[in-house]
């Protein structure tokens, strides 16, 4: 949705580089992908809708596997969230051990919570052995407290993992604060040393060339329209003609529209927004960000940023605004909330303001499965880049028949709500809300804080 596009950053000129881009700061510097042109097979084994992580790994799979696999993507490949997300890659389970007991039970609870672990060293498996140069590194995530709540929250909570998931992760205190991160704003922090970072654009390239490689054929700038399916498999009707195959994996995640109208009804696509700032001191970067971690802090609505992998920017990320908006109006937005978590950063300019559409699902989990024959793994709510592409693969597995490739979310029912058909339009008014709840519960912090340094008049 275009809100006023680049004139809006004509109102604050000095805020923006003369050059700032609107597109991915991944995509600085590489050209579009070079992919084989092809035409569309009448068959094939395997169709595959979407070229990002979930496509991609499912189609290295079914590939290497021996079965005829066309990758469809209505734009260019990886035109989505997996060459515009900030490159966090965790563990991508949001809902705790004790939330998803009292669902779920006990032993699908913990074995849900396990797939995050095995998601996270996966993704580092497959980087290694398929040799992907995309700076991945475990530098290790901090996930601050906003309130001094949310840090006795957060410390009840990481106790709890390390007794009973054997989580690597340490708690900080606001007085030991600058060792990990240069700000006063928090009020201490948890430290996850097994998370990490990568560069995302890099990541998918090398993925889209394991999966050439593997015998995989991807076809661009072909939408799906529609799937019609029977005893004898589908029939994919795109805009480039109809395309039969024995199988077929729907990986559009954000992207989800009409074609698929039962996965549409389950995943609410949020646009989420970055800016990366222009090049920095390296001491300034070095002061705020001592250890290279990347950072997400304990509001409902969110900021997550990081460096860039030279250590020359800071990248900021967040939703600032209820309604969808534009990167020119969202960019100053963001500047502003990186600029009260880091004052030092006020003079510096915006280089490239971006977005991409991320998929949250009703009860905070990714889903995969079958339905009316179609495969399916989407709905990664924020977190994805490990997640995604693990169930990528899995499903890969699962269509050529493996055993290895039963997750422990199979079967889980996709919960959607009634009147929902994949427009959120309650997500402005939710958004609204909690980001009242969370400036209001800064505040009363901060004025706490200053009421315990005032001195005592007797």
């Amino acid at each position: 949705m275009n809100r006023g596009g680049r004139n809006a950053a004509d109102r604050d000129p000095g805020l923006w580089t003369s050059d700032w881009s609107n597109t991915s700061y991944w995509l600085d510097g590489l050209s579009p992908p070079d992919v084989p042109q092809v035409d569309l097979p009448p068959t094939v084994d395997v169709l595959i809708v979407g070229s990002g992580y979930t496509g991609l790994n499912a189609a290295i799979e079914t590939a290497r596997g021996g079965r005829s696999t066309l990758v469809v993507e209505a734009e260019t490949p990886g035109w989505g969230c997996s060459s515009r997300n900030g490159g966090q890659v965790g563990t991508g389970i949001k809902p705790s051990l004790a939330k998803l007991t009292s669902r779920h039970g006990a032993d699908r609870a913990k074995a849900i919570r396990a797939e995050g672990d095995a998601a996270l060293q996966w993704i580092e498996d497959r980087i290694v052995a398929e040799n992907i140069s995309c700076d991945f590194q475990r530098s290790g995530r901090i996930h601050a407290a906003h309130t001094p709540e949310a840090y006795e929250v957060l410390a009840r909570e990481a106790d709890l993992l390390r007794r009973t998931e054997n989580t690597d992760v340490g708690m900080i205190s606001r007085a030991e604060q600058r060792v990990e991160l240069g700000t006063d704003t928090y009020h201490g922090a948890a430290v996850f040393a097994a998370h990490g970072a990568l560069d995302p654009a890099l990541y998918m390239r090398g993925l889209l060339q394991t999966a050439l490689n593997a015998g995989a054929e991807v076809l661009a700038q072909t939408r799906v329209l529609d799937i019609v399916s029977g005893p004898q498999g589908h029939e994919v009707r795109t805009s480039r003609g109809v395309v039969r195959a024995r199988e077929v994996i729907v990986a559009t995640n954000g992207y989800t529209v009409g074609a698929t109208p039962w996965h549409q009804r389950r995943v609410i696509p949020i646009g989420s927004y970055i800016i990366a700032t222009e090049p920095l001191d390296p001491d300034l970067v070095d002061r705020l960000f001592p250890t290279g971690r990347v950072v997400t802090d304990t509001c409902k609505v969110i900021y997550y940023y990081r460096t860039s992998p030279d250590r020359r920017r800071v990248l900021f990320g967040g939703r600032v605004s209820a309604g969808e908006t534009d990167p020119a109006v969202s960019g100053p937005r963001l500047h502003k909330a990186m600029c009260q978590i880091f004052p030092e950063l006020r003079a510096t300019r915006i280089s490239h303001s971006w977005s991409g559409t991320v998929a949250y699902t009703f009860d905070e989990l990714a889903h995969t499965g079958t339905h009316d024959g179609v495969h399916y793994a989407m709905g990664y709510c924020g977190s994805g880049v490990a997640m995604s592409s693990y169930l990528g693969m899995r499903m890969g597995q699962k269509v050529l028949g493996l055993a290895e490739g039963r997750t422990a979310f199979d079967d889980l029912s996709f919960p959607t709500r009634p009147f929902y058909t994949g427009r959120p339009w309650f997500l402005p008014a939710a958004v609204a809300w909690y980001r009242w709840r969370d400036g209001q519960q800064r505040k009363r912090a901060g004025q706490g804080a200053r009421d315990r340094a005032e001195p005592a008049h007797g």
